[in-house]
């Protein structure tokens, strides 16, 4: 327990679709100790979460907090996409008694994460060309859903804009692509980039392999991980499929952001998927893009691996916001 006095702490929350992490921070560091990571099922909405931990931490009037929500953020407040939570910033001020509140999509408190983790949070895919100081960065994250952000340097501070690119139209180039859309039509009636490069998704894509093989067969997708391991005939079929597509993707969206300050992959997708990614090509499916092939080369490629980044780029946020918090 962390005993404090009034207006010490901010506390910083990022909420998935299956679980939320809260936390401390103090002087726009997050303070590790005070983690804990709550299960959201069974929780009518975030608040009484937010009681719990205040209460466990011994915190009852806070400076600053910061909530990253994995949905989209209009106005203060957060409609979570795999939650039936609404999350509001006058809410947050209530439950914490904070003077300094912000709410901010997960994908963009990934992107203020960038330049306050530890080297060793962060493996290299590809270097690329070296990255340019103050150059425009982008945070892609593949866990429970899909969305992506660009980060940019202004005079002002770091502006990291909020998007919902994980609902665009999935590409389709082959006919296999055609095929796997389809596929997910039957069931979405709509074949979003979400629909395949997700958790949910790298169990769609391992049902796919299987009616492509002639097999009727489904696996969560732990399970599909495993398959991908084992290098079983499905399992290898479905890591080739999800990693040429998140390529695809991702070198469209490099395009659209020319992120020379680097592209940066999260979430426990992406990271479950980081040793694999050379074997199954994603490089090369990120740079199919004709004679843009080789300008794709110039932006490195690297793999966020701490799984509460979020949490310090929220605790970065704010201090941006108040250098006292």
């Amino acid at each position: 327990m962390i005993s404090a006095t009034p207006d010490r702490y901010s506390l910083l929350a990022d909420i998935g679709g299956t679980n939320t992490r809260v936390a401390l921070a103090e002087g726009g560091k997050l303070i590790p100790a005070s983690i804990k990571r709550y299960a959201n099922a069974g929780r009518p909405a975030l608040e009484p979460i937010l009681a719990d931990y205040m209460q466990t931490e011994g915190v009852s009037d806070l400076a600053g907090a910061c909530v990253a929500a994995a949905g989209p953020v209009h106005d203060g407040v957060a409609q979570m996409t795999n939650l039936s939570w609404v999350i509001e910033d006058h809410a947050i001020a209530r439950v914490t008694k904070a003077e300094t509140v912000a709410v901010l999509n997960d994908l963009q408190a990934q992107g203020h994460a960038l330049g306050h983790l530890a080297p060793g949070a962060v493996r290299v895919i590809d270097k690329g060309a070296a990255a340019r100081p103050n150059a425009s960065q982008l945070v892609v994250g593949v866990g429970t859903g899909f969305n992506a952000a660009p980060v940019h340097e202004a005079p002002g501070g770091r502006i990291v804009a909020a998007s919902e690119c994980g609902h665009i139209t999935l590409p389709t180039v082959t006919d296999e692509d055609i095929r796997l859309m389809r596929f997910v039509e039957e069931a979405h009636g709509f074949a979003a980039v979400e629909d395949v490069l997700s958790g949910r998704g790298l169990e769609r894509v391992y049902a796919f392999a299987a009616r492509e093989a002639g097999q009727d067969s489904t696996l969560p997708a732990a399970q599909v991980m495993e398959e991908i391991t084992a290098r079983s005939a499905l399992g290898v079929a479905t890591a080739r499929i999800f990693t040429r597509h998140l390529g695809a993707v991702v070198g469209d969206l490099a395009l659209v952001h020319l992120p020379f300050g680097g592209i940066h992959l999260c979430g426990g997708v992406a990271r479950a998927f980081t040793p694999l990614l050379h074997e199954f090509g994603f490089l090369e499916a990120m740079r199919a893009k004709g004679r843009f092939a080789e300008f794709l080369q110039a932006f490195p490629v690297a793999v966020i691996e701490d799984d509460y980044a979020a949490l310090s780029g929220c605790a970065a946020h704010l201090h941006a916001r108040a250098p006292q918090l």
